[in-house]
């Protein structure tokens, strides 16, 4: 994603004045960070809440597209009004993705009413992911359950209570992303599905968030940046 996102950076007519992975850490201080405009996370779980707070704490707004962090979410959110900085946080950056979170959500509301089906989610991605389920498939299930009188909970796995949404994640070598959300009965099923074809609508989106997040204090999101 690093790669992809500077290219389109460069392509944009960006400068792209620090690069950081576990091979230079040392290069991420004060006086490196402060010549940013704007940052782009993209790293792992692990380390995301320790970069974005840095980038705050120095002025500099963040763009954020690591998942499996968001039990840390309303902190930095506390962190980023206490700190009068700038945050923006998406599960997924992609264009399309985005517009089928609202599909997601519309047809979410239109099944709702109809008991004889029963809604589950798969998400398919490469093998170097490392959380489990994506962070797109968490928030097109939280969508579900928002709009729902039948499912109170996700679950990452195969469920026959009623209550509980299932998330089927499949790992399989070099998928950028699939994710589908299929509503099914004895009568008929009905699915909608987003497949990327490569990391590029992904590293587009954290682009697009970033120019527009510059000079804005707040907290942001896709739906800010695309207008919805």
């Amino acid at each position: 994603m690093g790669h992809t996102i500077e290219k389109i950076a460069l392509g944009r007519n960006h400068e792209v004045i620090l690069k950081i992975n576990d091979e230079n850490l040392e290069d991420l201080t004060i006086e490196n960070i402060r010549k940013a405009d704007v940052a782009i996370e993209f790293t792992n779980p692990d380390s995301a809440v320790k970069n974005i707070l840095f980038c705050l704490q120095n002025h500099v707004p963040v763009v954020c597209g690591t998942t499996g962090w968001l039990d840390k979410l309303d902190f930095i959110k506390d962190k980023c009004k206490e700190l009068n900085g700038a945050f923006l946080y998406a599960s997924n950056y992609s264009i399309g993705v985005n517009i089928f979170f609202e599909i997601n959500k519309k047809l979410a509301a239109l099944m709702n009413p109809h008991a004889a089906y029963n809604v589950a989610i798969e998400e398919i991605h490469h093998t170097h992911k490392k959380d489990a389920p994506s962070g797109t498939a968490i928030t097109l299930a939280e969508q579900v359950i928002g709009v729902s009188n039948k499912k109170n909970k996700w679950v990452n796995d195969r469920t026959e209570d009623h209550d509980q949404l299932s998330i089927i994640s499949k790992r399989i070598d070099e998928v950028p992303g699939t994710h589908s959300v299929k509503y099914s009965s004895s009568i008929d099923d009905i699915e909608i599905i987003h497949t990327a074809h490569n990391r590029d609508g992904f590293a587009e989106g954290a682009v697009l968030a970033a120019e527009f997040i510059i000079g804005k204090k707040g907290i942001f999101s896709m739906k800010d940046v695309l207008g919805f």
